[in-house]
This record gives structure tokens, C-alpha cells and sequence, in this order.
């Protein structure tokens, strides 16, 4: 009776250990949370939908924490929940954008963009009278034509994105403090013999 008991025990465990082996990685989940994760991103979440996104961003790094504890059950329904998360982030980008769009005022805008051509137009002048002086002609060169690059995007986007085109005016603007300090200071120095 024993030895049966016993048989009968380590049947029950054999088979249980066979399912536990059995369970694989739940990687449809995965892969359809990736790629709404990829979506959300592409729509820009990452920049209208923050919070949603971060939220659907934690659920995709608790299913991938079971996913290595091969708790893959857990995992299954994490995956499947960020990719409900990342859902609801790409239909909030609509929203965000719109709200952002709300604050930015395109005249605004413009009058900024027309402020920034004329500090343009001053340092180009400015830099000018230094360049003798100028030890790094080729890196002011270099930042020049990006600077150049850069404030027509501005322009091209007030019409179509005026959100890009304010966040490109707001990185232009320390460009031209810099290089206007460099060259006062440049303009003050003695001369070299």
C-alpha cells in the first residue's frame, strides 16, 4: 500500500513538473504590446500623452520582470494590459495636442520668430567685426549653418505644428546668447600680436 502511495505520489508530482515545464513565454502578448508601444510612440505619446504613456510604460516593465521570473501567466496579462495602456495613450495624442496647440498663439509666435531673425542679424554682424579674432571660425561656421537650418524649420512649421515650431524657437534662442557673449568678449579683448 505504501509503494502505491508513494507511485502514486511521484506521478502526481512528474505530471505536475511537466506542466510547469510546459509554460512558454507569452510572446503573442508581447510582440501586440510592442507594437503598440511602437505606435504610441510614432504618434507621439511620448510628447501629448505623457502620463498614459509613462502608465502603460510601467506595466510593460512589470510584465517584463515576470516574463525573467517565468511568472508567465502574470507576464501574459501584464503584456496585454500595457498594450491596452499604449492604446489609450496613441487616442489621448488627439487631445494633448490640442491643448497644447490652445496655449501656443501663433502671432505670438511670429512676433518671436521676427525677434529672432533680428538678434540673427545683429550677432551675424557682431561676428563680423570679430573674426579676426576668431580662433574657431569652422565651429561657428558649422553652428551658424545649423542655426540657419534650424530657424527656417521654424518658420516652415508656425503654419502646420506651431508646438514644434515654438519648442525650435526656445532651442535657437541660447544659441545666440552664447555666441553673442563669446563675441563681446571677443569685440573687449586686446589685440594679438
Amino acid at each position: 500500500m505504501k509503494k502505491t502511495k508513494l507511485f502514486i505520489l511521484m506521478m502526481i508530482l512528474a505530471f505536475a513538473g511537466t506542466i510547469a515545464g510546459c509554460a512558454k513565454p507569452p510572446e503573442a502578448e508581447k510582440t501586440a504590446a510592442k507594437a503598440a508601444m511602437d505606435a504610441a510612440v510614432s504618434a507621439e505619446a511620448t510628447r501629448y500623452a505623457r502620463a498614459d504613456f509613462d502608465g502603460a510604460m510601467k506595466l510593460w516593465d512589470a510584465a517584463e520582470a515576470k516574463t525573467q521570473e517565468k511568472k508567465y501567466g502574470e507576464a501574459k496579462q501584464g503584456y496585454i494590459d500595457a498594450k491596452a495602456g499604449f492604446e489609450k495613450a496613441k487616442a489621448a495624442v488627439g487631445a494633448g495636442k490640442k491643448a497644447v496647440v490652445g496655449e501656443v498663439n501663433t502671432d505670438e509666435l511670429k512676433a518671436a520668430l521676427a525677434r529672432l531673425e533680428d538678434d540673427w542679424k545683429n550677432l551675424q554682424a557682431l561676428a563680423q567685426k570679430v573674426e579676426a579674432k576668431l580662433e574657431k571660425k569652422k565651429m561657428w561656421e558649422t553652428d551658424a549653418k545649423s542655426f540657419v537650418q534650424g530657424l527656417q524649420a521654424a518658420k516652415d512649421l508656425i503654419a502646420t505644428d506651431p508646438v514644434s515650431a515654438k519648442l525650435k524657437i526656445d532651442t535657437l534662442k541660447p544659441f545666440i546668447a552664447s555666441y553673442t557673449t563669446v563675441f563681446k568678449q571677443l569685440a573687449n579683448a586686446p589685440e594679438r600680436r
